[in-house]
């Protein structure tokens, strides 16, 4: 899979630029501030529906433009494709379309273009909250599978009503006759994320070990867990017992929710943990055990999406190796080769002669 051309108007500080990339390795060079971060965030919208650094679509637009678009053409094995996505900045819906054909929902547009993100606060994403691992799970997942997008998003959304209800309850009490419903839909769909989640992980957990035993010499075994609602008793259940399951919890905890006026229990609050060797990895893991555990999820991320698609993503590497010693880096791109690669940096170094190189500077795209 390869992004042969991308055309950017109005996206963050790209007035209007156009580039013609290269099959292997694209080195994008600039200073900071200049659009290279900004550039692999229009590619991963793309993939994902939405920016990696903001959920808000406004924050995409550029500064006083009333709309953003991003256009690129990917070719995979089978086909070429025209993508595009125009964003806009009071309450109109967003336009997206495949060959000029409009599609409804992102669930429909998602998986012509297969991403994998790499960049600094990923090397952390062990180590921090929960929200940043659920979020690694469901970026590949929504990718890989629209019912599983529709899931998630049709979940996001009855939580956020069902959270709004809680909290003006006291103004209206007939709201409280709302929840049961609410509660219904909740479990429906969860029962969707937390299988689809249990099955991604079960297939992190056969590729990232691997990767990090080579790499620690054999010496260091990585575990991954999914954590989910407690009542589940096996994540990789039927969905009909899953639900059954969600139901359960969340009855039991009908009286907690109205009290605290939040949504206590369901897949939002789900977790991805890690061990090495028997060790929590968040509570005793160092700095370069995390950083090579985190490595090795986003070289699975990849295999799992070329496995289950039989095409190779598009990796994007924002400024990562610069956070890595030359050991780790030699790791990484020892194990990019065979598909497309946006690597970004502020200088090229021993990066130079990988592939084509592009200079980014004030929003504008120029082949060195």
């Amino acid at each position: 899979m390869n992004i042969e051309t991308l055309s950017l108007r109005g996206f963050r500080n790209y007035a209007d630029a156009h580039a013609e990339f290269g099959e292997g390795v694209n080195l994008l060079v600039g200073e900071n501030g200049h659009g290279k971060t900004n550039l692999l965030e229009a590619i991963v919208y793309l993939s994902t529906g939405t920016g990696f650094r903001t959920r808000k679509e406004a924050e995409l637009i550029g500064f006083g433009q009333e709309f953003a678009e991003i256009a690129a053409t990917v070719s995979t094995r089978e086909r070429e494709m025209e993508l595009r996505a125009v964003l806009f900045s009071g309450r109109k819906k967003r336009e997206l379309t495949v060959n000029g054909v409009k599609k409804r929902t992102f669930s429909d547009f998602s998986g012509n273009l297969l991403s994998v993100l790499f960049c600094p606060v990923d090397l952390q994403v062990l180590k921090t909250g929960a929200a940043a691992r659920r979020r690694l799970l469901d970026d590949a997942l929504c990718q890989l599978s629209p019912a599983y997008s529709h899931a998630l998003a049709e979940y996001t959304r009855i939580l956020e009503h069902k959270s709004r209800i809680l909290k003006d309850r006291f103004e209206d009490s007939s709201l409280t006759e709302l929840l049961p419903d609410f509660n219904e839909r909740l479990c429906r769909f969860g029962a969707i994320i937390i299988r689809r989640r249990a099955e991604h992980v079960e297939k992190l957990r056969t590729h990232a070990p691997a990767f990090h035993r080579e790499f620690s010499g054999e010496k260091e075994a990585l575990v991954l867990t999914y954590k989910t609602v407690s009542t589940v008793t096996d994540a990789l259940a039927d969905e009909q017992t899953l639900y059954a399951q969600l139901r359960a919890h969340l009855e039991s905890h009908w009286q907690a929710e109205l009290d605290s006026c939040q949504c206590l229990t369901g897949p939002h609050k789900d977790d991805l943990d890690a061990e090495l060797n028997g060790v929590s990895l968040k509570s005793f893991g160092s700095q370069g055990q995390t950083r090579t555990a985190a490595i090795s999820l986003k070289l699975a991320e990849r295999e799992i999406l070329r496995e289950e698609t039989g095409e190779e993503p598009v990796l994007l590497l924002d400024d990562v190796l610069s956070e890595l010693d030359g050991r780790r880096q030699d790791f990484v791109l020892n194990r990019i080769g065979g598909g497309q690669v946006f690597i970004t940096c502020c200088e090229t170094d021993r990066l130079a002669d990988l592939g084509k190189t592009f200079a980014v500077e004030n929003g504008t795209i120029r082949e060195m």
